[in-house]
């Protein structure tokens, strides 16, 4: 399993631009998979974030309570070699892109908009932007 990366997140001093993806229904763990796969390939990407409804392992209530949980989307998926366990239905992505100008920017970000057509078959909606904390917070000084 391929250990998470969290990379400086500021260019030259500036902070670097994101890419909100929000899928109008959660993706199956293949069309997360082909997704994925789609923007390895795009050059510029930093890392990608992923949010969605989790699946835990075990069933957490009910008559069933502390059994596995064989949910079929809860799996191990391949993405640019590196074997991921999914733990959840992904329903929203955040690609750090360190594009040196605005130029660049557009084109990777017109790349990332055909692989979603391609690949997200419901929808979504898209927004540039930055949705990830980059420096720390009061609240990161507290809790040290």
């Amino acid at each position: 399993m391929a250990t998470p990366v969290n990379p400086p997140a500021d260019y030259a001093g500036v902070p670097l631009p994101e890419v909100q993806i929000v899928t109008n229904r959660l993706l199956s763990a293949e069309t997360t998979e082909r997704l994925l796969n789609a923007l390895d390939v795009i050059p510029d990407i930093r890392q990608i974030n992923m949010t969605g409804e989790g699946i835990p392992k075990t069933i957490n209530s009910g008559p069933g309570k502390g059994l596995d949980n064989n949910h079929t989307e809860r799996r191990v998926i391949n993405v640019g070699g590196n074997e991921i366990e999914l733990r959840y239905l992904v329903g929203a992505f955040y690609i750090e892109i360190a594009a040196e100008d605005e130029e660049i920017f557009n084109v990777r970000l017109e790349q990332i908009k055909a692989a979603c057509n391609e690949h997200i078959e419901h929808g979504y909606s898209l927004q540039v932007g930055r949705y990830s904390k980059y420096r720390p917070t009061l609240h990161d000084y507290r809790s040290a």
